[in-house]
């Protein structure tokens, strides 16, 4: 009879043996067959020394194989398998019709990094492009007195939000809206999170099949990433207050960014993944240039 770190072990060989991509929650073999074991053996999943030397019967490890040889064939991230994500130490469902949460926004609002650009005129909050809802919900746990207005283009991404706002009893303090961008948003905001599609094309094209099993219209930006931000910022200051300031996660495009925007004064935001993929851009810096 295996025991569960048996199974862990065995599972992470397999995952390298067949060259899955992780990232989406993980970003090593053996994290994510630890998540796949001890969630399909009903551990939690964040207490893997508790359950490494149980013993699983075999029905039980049958059905541990059958999950891993899952994730192989359909190359499905594994919250798409389990239904769950967690963000910052936050749980939240998750299904294809909305991208796996992973956003470093996350982690900047936990830690206070933005808190400087903040204040009691900081009232009223917009996450743009919200997906499964996560920042929505995260920047709400964090901040408790603010209203927040949560908005995608993807009615589909909206249901799976939905379910996440009255997980954490936000109903009351997070509205959900259907809207292309900024079209149909009501602000002014005194804060704009956005995690928008910004893979450029060429990138779109290299993706593993992980990242193209989730919505591409989450995903993808246009030749070199920047369509929907440009969108943004021509839009953004009309709907910001004086004193807002957005907060923008562009990932590995850094180059493309700036390229695009030589001009712009902009706040490059330390993350655990370096000071390339977050930045933050006062109404002051964005309405001389873009203003419509």
């Amino acid at each position: 009879m295996s025991t569960v770190i048996e199974l862990i072990e065995a599972g992470a060989q397999q995952l390298v043996d067949a060259g899955v991509a992780f990232g989406h929650g993980t970003d090593n073999a053996f994290d994510e067959a630890a998540w796949l074991v001890l969630w399909r053996l009903g551990f939690e999943i964040d207490d893997i020394d508790a359950a490494a030397d149980q013993p699983v019967a075999p029905p039980d490890a049958a059905k541990v194989a059958a999950l891993l040889a899952e994730r192989i064939e359909t190359r499905k991230p594994a919250a798409y398998l389990t239904k769950e994500a967690w963000l910052q130490g936050v749980s939240f469902f998750v299904d294809e019709r909305a991208i796996v949460p992973r956003s470093f926004i996350a982690e900047l609002l936990v830690e206070g990094s933005i808190d400087y650009w903040l204040g009691a005129h900081t009232r009223r909050v917009l996450d743009l492009c919200t997906g499964n809802g996560s920042l929505a919900v995260i920047a709400a746990l964090t901040y408790p007195d603010i209203a927040i207005d949560a908005a995608d283009l993807s009615i589909d991404a909206l249901q799976v939000a939905a379910i996440n706002v009255t997980r954490h009893d936000l109903d009351a303090r997070v509205t959900l809206i259907q809207s292309d961008g900024l079209t149909r948003v009501r602000g002014p905001y005194d804060l704009i999170l956005c995690n928008p599609p910004y893979v450029n094309a060429a990138s779109m094209a290299a993706l593993p099949a992980e990242y193209l099993a989730e919505p591409a219209l989450a995903l993808a930006g246009g030749a070199d990433g920047m369509d929907f931000i440009r969108t943004l910022f021509t839009d953004a200051p009309a709907h910001m207050s004086e004193r807002s300031v957005l907060v923008l996660e562009i990932g590995n495009e850094r180059p493309h960014f700036e390229a695009a925007f030589p001009q712009l004064e902009a706040v490059w935001l330390d993350t655990s993944a370096g000071e390339d993929q977050v930045l933050l851009v006062t109404r002051e810096a964005l309405a001389p240039t873009f203003s419509s």
